[in-house]
């Protein structure tokens, strides 16, 4: 069996053999944007069941996991076979405090989206000075 793995770092296609595909890794691409209200991360995850993902939040930490699963039939044979088979895990420590409650996600065209908002006590506070 030929395994394919994308590097992010030289985007290129770098191939292994392997004969236990349950020790597959695959790489997930990560977007993430701050804003004053907490952080979106966008993970392209195509042709993943949202039963097989698996979202953990925990005080400054998400944690993405799940598998891309594929029809194992023995008796094809691939000339080409590029897409992405196996479990994919992705740990993302962000700079503050985050709200596990109030996390909102969803899929949307291979796409998942992850809103996180940062905790009240990271949030920065407005001092107001007196005068004497």
């Amino acid at each position: 069996m030929m395994t394919y793995y994308l590097s992010p770092r030289s985007r290129r296609l770098r191939t292994s053999r392997r004969f236990d595909t349950s020790r597959t890794e695959v790489y997930i691409p990560f977007d993430v944007i701050a804003d004053e209200d907490g952080y979106l991360i966008s993970a392209f995850i195509p042709g993943v069941d949202v039963e097989d993902v698996k979202i953990e939040v925990l005080e400054d930490t998400v944690s993405i996991s799940g598998e891309f699963t594929s029809v194992e039939d023995e008796d094809t044979r691939y000339l080409l076979r590029e897409r992405p088979s196996g479990r994919f895990s992705r740990v993302l420590r962000l700079p503050s405090a985050l709200e596990a409650g109030e996390a909102e996600a969803e899929v949307s065209n291979g796409v998942l989206t992850l809103r996180v908002p940062q905790a009240e006590s990271a949030k920065p506070k407005k001092i107001t000075i007196k005068v004497k």
